[in-house]
This record gives structure tokens, sequence and C-alpha cells, in this order.
């Protein structure tokens, strides 16, 4: 008996813009996906970044996110996405060029380099090549790229030259992140050796955090005023930016299977769990150990668990993301709460929102794990070895931990030195810090734009009504003060 035919809308060539490979349903997961993750960084870090410093620096830090998103888009398609997913012109580096041209964004995507070959020389797994155009891979993972530096921004906020940071962009942005990205996703030498990382946990976390906290080394701390007290300006605004970054993980770690599958179904399940767990977690010790539940504090614990689970989403089962998420809220918590107090090197180096303990800690952390919990079965789902598992599944599995320290260590490595180049390139044209009179203003003196209509934080009162270039201030007894 013959089958009945398909239905129109499922056959290929309705039009001249569907071709018989492409798979709607994939291709609007996608798209999707890339919007939510999107959003995590515009406006949900905007938002964050703006409410949760202090009040005379909400606009600059806010901004500072804001202009990252926009210029590593432009970068991303001129240069950077064939550098991190084209061909390859070294083991950790694909040949630039742009990915602007409609033969080339409207065509199958495929990434060339990760054709993966036994040691003989057989082909063990294809060369990907998802059901949608180049140009929602493009997109899609312009946005990863972009979310990579707005995370590293939290490192030196307050302080930063904002010219230093239009600068500090695009130059880590090429010569950093696209290593990261070709080499572990876009066929580079660590992909091949088989190392793990399912959405990130190492190409975004670990390198946004080493490198933030080399940047806010050589940036230098904040102002004394500011490292001894910088309230939040507003917390629920800085909740409702946390639910943007949660909720938008749907997307950061659920489109890395490239398609909308079974795997991405466990991969936004598990992040979910972990995100969850390691959030009460980091609140449950917050209420033993400082006897209040801090908000704050829980926002930290779900990003930790965030970050944790992305190496291992669709590769671990819900219970080790549980067990991912026990440790997520509490090794982080550990290091910045109790280490961060008595260790020099945390003291000396100044890292704004802790992105260190949050991203670099965490991401390696889950990328450890997704070597010990790594399922055969999920394993298969995804990564171009065949046969790669987590050491508590035997077999090969010992070796895998071994791989995940491995490939951590290098982007941890490589984010230390570039980024300490780039600094030092930076500060032989612009001062890499802001002046001391906008250390000490803050928004109104680096834009001229404040975030609240009211006075403080920072601000002088004029002595003349409509002055907005003098910051003299007089009170009432005709002493200067500074608020």
């Amino acid at each position: 008996m013959a089958s009945p035919p398909l239905p129109i809308a499922y056959t290929a060539w309705t039009s001249l813009a569907v071709p018989d490979w492409l798979n709607k349903g994939d291709n609007t997961w996608q798209m999707v996906a890339a919007t939510l993750v999107g959003i995590q960084s515009m406006p949900g870090l905007v938002i964050l970044y703006g409410s949760i410093v202090k009040k005379k620096w909400a606009v600059n830090s806010a901004f500072m996110a804001l202009y990252a998103f926009a210029a590593v888009i432009l970068c991303w398609v001129t240069w950077g996405y064939k550098m991190s997913f084209g061909e390859k012109l070294l083991p950790f580096w694909g040949k630039a060029g742009p990915a602007l041209g409609q033969s080339f964004l409207i065509k199958q995507a495929a990434l060339p380099a990760t054709p993966h070959y036994y040691k003989n020389g057989m082909l063990e797994t294809a060369e990907i090549e998802p059901y949608y155009p180049m140009a929602t891979m493009v997109w899609f993972q312009g946005v990863f790229a972009a979310i990579a530096l707005v995370i590293l921004a939290g490192s030196v906020l307050a302080r930063m030259s904002f010219k230093a940071w239009m600068l500090f962009v695009p130059l880590w942005l090429t010569f950093s992140y696209t290593i990261g990205a070709f080499s572990l996703w876009g066929g580079g030498f660590l992909f091949h050796w088989g190392v793990m990382d399912y959405s990130g946990g190492y190409v975004i976390h670990v390198s946004s955090g080493f490198a933030g906290f080399t940047a806010a080394y050589w940036v230098g701390p904040r102002s004394k005023k500011d490292r001894e007290r910088f309230p939040p300006n507003n917390v629920l605004l800085t909740l409702a930016g946390a639910g943007l970054l949660w909720m938008g993980w749907a997307g950061f770690n659920g489109g890395d299977p490239y398609s909308a599958n079974t795997d991405s179904s466990m991969a936004v399940l598990n992040t979910n769990i972990c995100a969850a767990t390691s959030l009460l977690v980091w609140t449950w010790l917050d209420v033993i150990f400082f006897k209040k539940p801090s908000v704050i504090g829980a926002v930290q614990g779900m990003i930790t668990g965030l970050v944790c689970i992305t190496p291992a989403a669709g590769l671990v089962q819900g219970w080790a993301a549980i067990v991912m998420g026990i440790l997520s809220g509490s090794v982080p918590w550990f290091t910045m709460m109790i280490l961060g107090k008595k260790i020099k090197l945390f003291q000396i180096v100044d890292d704004t929102l802790a992105v260190f303990h949050t991203h670099a800690v965490a991401g390696f952390l889950g990328g450890i794990l997704t070597g010990l919990f790594a399922e055969p079965r999920l394993s298969a789902l995804f990564l171009p070895v065949t046969n790669s598992r987590g050491a508590i599944y035997g077999g090969s599995g010992g070796v895998q931990i071994l791989k995940q320290i491995v490939g951590g260590l290098f982007i941890a490595g490589w984010n230390i030195v570039v980024t300490s180049i780039i600094c030092f390139v930076i500060s032989l044209i612009v001062p890499l810090r802001m002046t001391e009179e906008e250390l000490l203003i803050g928004d109104d003196a680096v834009h001229g734009e404040e975030a609240y209509a009211l006075w403080g934080d920072g601000e002088k009162l004029s002595i003349y009504k409509d002055d907005t270039t003098h910051h003299g201030v007089m009170s009432s007894g005709s002493a200067t003060q500074v608020v």
C-alpha cells in the first residue's frame, strides 16, 4: 500500500527559499535559541550590570555590556566567524574571512574542519552539516561570542576607561575567543582529541573568567571608597536581569546539538535542574554561615549552576545534574566567600562582580565533572570521538578527566597571556583606567548621563543652578562636600 503524500507544507521547493535540505523545525529552533542567547546579553546582562552596581556606575556598566554586544556582532560577520568555524589555518585557528555574501549565507550550514578520522585515515564522524542555512549558524554562534565579552566586562566595571574597552573588545575577540572556539568547537585540536565542551563551559566561561581576572589586574582596582562600599542600586532589577539570563540558557545549552532533537531536550532539562540546585545550595550556605539569605547570593548560585552544567548539559543524566548543582553551589561559594578573603591575590585583583569565581571556577569545575559523569549513549549523540564516556563508566573514561583538565588549562593559559598582551598594547594608545575625577564622580563625568534623576553617590552638587560643566558642591554651611 502506497504511503499517503506529504502535506505540501512539509515538502521541498514550495518556494525558492525552501531547498530540499532545509528542515523548518530545526531552523526555527536554532533561530529561537540564538535569540534567547542574545536576550541573555541584551537586555539581560545590560539590566543586571546596570542594577547590581553602585548607583553612580549604573549607566557605565550597562553601556559597557551594550557596546560589547554591538561591536562583537560586526566583528563576527566581518572576520570572526570564519576564524572560529571556517577552514583550518592552524590546529587552533581558522582562516579569517567575511560571512556577508548571500552565496555563503543561504547555502546549507557546514563546519568544514569537523570531519573526524580514525588513526588509519578512515572516516569516523562526518562533517557537521545542520539542516538550515549558514546565516542561521553565523547568527547563533555570534551571540555566543558576544556574551563572552559581556561576561568579561563584569570583572572591570567601575574603573576601566570606556575608550580602552572600545579597543579591547575587537582585540580580545580576534586573538582569544576565536582560538578557543575553533580549538574546541570548530574542528581544532581539542575537538579532535575529544575534549568535551557541550555549550561553552571552556569556550565562554573559563575564557571570560580568566581573561576578566587578568584584565582586572592590569586595569587596577576601583576607588577605595567603591571597594569598601558597593551596594546594588536596584535589587529587583538585578533579579529581572538574572531571570532573563536563566530562561535564556534554554537557548544557550539547548541550541548546541544544532537541531531540535532529543539531546536538545535533555540539555534544557539538565540546565534547569543544575541551576535550581545550585541556587538552593548557595542560599543554604549563606544562611548557615552568615545567618541571612542573600538575594545577590542566590543570583550568584544560579549563575554558577548554569555555568557548571554548560559543558555537560546534553551529556549527563539528571541525577548527575543534581550532583553538579550541589558542587557548583558550594565550591565557587567557598572560593569566593572564604578563599577570596584569605588569599592575597584575590584581595589585590579587584574582580568587580567576582566573574572569576562564578565563571572560571564554575566552568572549570563543570568541565572536570563532565569528564566524570558523561554518559556513553548521550555522548554518542553529540561527540565526534566515538565511544567517549565519563570516568564512572569505565573503559576510556579514565583518560577523559585528564583531557578535560588539559583542555581547561590551555584555555586558561592562553587567556592569561593574550589578555595581558592586549592590555599592554592598549595602554600604549590610551589609558586603561579612568581619571581620578571620573572615578570619584562616576556616570556623569564619564558619559554626561545618570541612571536616576536623584542626587547622590559620587555626584557633586553644582554651585550654579544651571551649570553642567563644574562640579563644586556647597552645603547650607558653605562647606564643600562629596556625597
